[in-house]
């Protein structure tokens, strides 16, 4: 791994290194927002400048969470390229299932004033018998929709209350949704649980003069 960074870590001493590859290598592969208290790397906005170049180097970028709280995620453009590959790309059923899972266990709870407008994380699970009501799949294929979900961290399972059916909610890979994503994220919920809405009809409004001023700036 030094190698691949060397010309970002070459000006600091061995300790430094140290700090910069153990707080790249935490924002990377943990499950949750890592605390920068325990990485001085990430505390120190001279490193943490160095950690999003050793970051940038695979398309990636530092997420802040809860202000003090870091982890990592695809910068936008790299998202946006992405998104164009069929391969990266979930199956309609998965996307259909996660949707249902963002309207029951986040847009309908904000709604209500129950989840914070930045919250992608929710404590309110979707019961397994609402995804069965609400989906025509059938119930095989809706249970693998949920397992290769789960297997990309997309959503969890979790107890739903008393019975044993549990319920589900967004996933880690949440935690790593850039400002901008997440405001993205939040314009496709409102389409999809209210496409008729003036909210709906006021985004829809915005992206066509979006596009058109970019049509105009090309």
């Amino acid at each position: 791994m030094s190698e691949l960074f060397e010309s970002l870590l070459r000006p600091y001493d061995e300790r430094r290194r140290a700090e910069l590859v153990a707080a790249y290598t935490a924002v990377e592969h943990a499950a949750e927002p890592v605390p920068e208290v325990r990485f001085p790397a990430l505390r120190e906005p001279a490193l943490r400048r160095t950690v999003e170049g050793m970051l940038a180097l695979s398309g990636r970028t530092l997420v802040r969470s809860d202000r003090t709280k870091w982890i990592s995620g695809y910068r936008d453009d790299v998202a946006a390229e992405l998104a164009r590959d069929p391969e990266c790309v979930p199956p309609v059923r998965d996307r259909a299932v996660l949707t249902l899972v963002l309207i029951h266990s986040v847009a309908i709870p904000r709604a209500a004033g129950r989840l914070g407008d930045d919250s992608w994380l929710s404590p309110f699970p979707t019961p397994v018998d609402e995804l069965r009501r609400r989906t025509q799949l059938p119930v095989g294929e809706l249970d693998a929709a949920l397992r290769r979900l789960r297997l990309a961290g997309l959503v969890s399972q979790v107890k739903a209350g008393s019975d044993d059916t549990g319920g589900f909610v967004p996933g880690p890979q949440f935690h790593r949704l850039t400002p901008a994503a997440r405001r993205r994220l939040q314009e496709e919920l409102i389409l999809a649980a209210g496409p008729d809405s003036p909210l709906a009809a006021a985004i829809r409004a915005r992206r066509r003069n979006r596009e058109s001023d970019q049509g105009e700036n090309t």
